[in-house]
This record gives structure tokens, sequence and C-alpha cells, in this order.
């Protein structure tokens, strides 16, 4: 019954935590509304395109700190792999539909990122280098930021990782996907039907 009470009381303040939009919040800092910017999408992608490098990758470690500091809190707590998964899930939720901006948010690439390093740090860091090549080749965080989500899942899953984390990992990675092909759904089936694939990568 404790355990339940714990992984309850995490999962919620995990939440809370996810809901933190600091991609909104550089944009405020910078006297501009994201929401109104680019695809009005609150999250790191959008913040590199909208408000620069710096804003950018400054998002992109606060958004990654959010699930690295849910799994931690989790494995102080003691929770098992059951309690860091529900907790993995709340994060990712309040950074996609944040409660303190009507319930808009991010696609939740930062925060996965920031759960593996939490969970497996030295693996995780391996994906990094996919997502910086592909950048300098596309010029495009969505391909970048998509090939390290796939390359992350691929190299867990070669690592041998156990089969719990591999499917929480693409359980995850679901999330993600689905988030965005949601709210891009329309710009997506209007570029490939254009046949301007690059353009895809565009839709930030």
């Amino acid at each position: 019954m404790q355990d339940i009470i714990t992984i309850i009381v995490l999962s919620a303040a995990a939440y809370l935590i996810g809901g933190v939009p600091f991609a909104y919040l550089a944009g405020r800092r910078n006297g501009i509304d994201i929401r109104n910017c680019g695809n009005g999408n609150v999250g790191t992608v959008n913040a590199f395109r909208t408000l620069g490098w710096k804003s950018g990758f400054l998002v992109l470690l606060l958004d990654g700190l959010k699930g690295t500091l849910v799994i931690v809190a989790g494995r102080v707590l003691g929770l098992s792999d059951i309690g860091l998964f529900t907790g993995a899930l709340a994060v990712t939720a309040g950074h996609n539909w944040s409660p303190y901006i009507g319930f808009k948010g991010g696609k939740g690439v930062a925060v996965v990122f920031g759960i593996s390093i939490g969970m497996m740090p030295v693996i995780s860091w391996t994906a990094a280098p996919f997502v910086f090549g592909v950048y300098w080749l596309t010029n495009s965080w969505v391909w970048a930021f998509g090939t390290g989500i796939v390359a992350l899942n691929l190299i867990i899953w070669l690592a041998g990782a156990p089969g719990e984390i591999v499917a929480f990992c693409a359980v995850l990675s679901v999330i993600i996907v689905a988030t965005h092909f949601g709210r891009e759904a329309g710009e997506i089936r209007r570029a490939i039907v254009a046949r301007e694939w690059r353009k895809v990568g565009q839709l930030e």
C-alpha cells in the first residue's frame, strides 16, 4: 500500500514538473509568445527555430532535466521499474499537455532523452552523435531528434537491456510519434502529397 501511495504522489509531482513550459518561459523572456510562433508547439524544436540556438539548447537542457529528475527521485524512493515507468509517463504527459498553459505543450523528445539518461546514462549518450550528425546533414531538428529517438531505441535493444526497459522506451517513443503526427497531420499530409519530403522535416 505504501508503494502505491508513493507512486501516486511521485506521478502527480512528475506531471506538474513535466508541465513547466520552459520553451514558453524562454520566449516570454525574449518578449515572444512561442505559442504564436512557428507551429505553436511549446517545446525544444520550436524553441530552436523561434528563439535561436542558445535559447534552444537551454530549453533542451531544462526539459531533459525534468525527465532525469523524476527517474532519480524514483530511484531514491526505491520504486520498482513499474513505479519508474509510471512516473516517466506522467512527466512526459505533463510536458506534452501542460496544465499551466491550457494543456498545450511540446512533443516529449527532450523529456524522453532525460528519462533515458536517468535510467541508462552511458548508453543514452551514445545517441547524441546521431542527433547532431543528422542535423548537420538536414539542418532540421525534427529529423535530428527523430533519428535520435530511433537510434536510442536500437542502442538500448542492442546493448541487451532487459525486455521491460526496451518495451518502456518503445512506449514513450510511440507517444512522441503519436503526438507529433496528431498535431502536424494536416501539414505532413500536404507535404507528402506534394512530394516535398524535406518540408516534412521543417514542420517545427
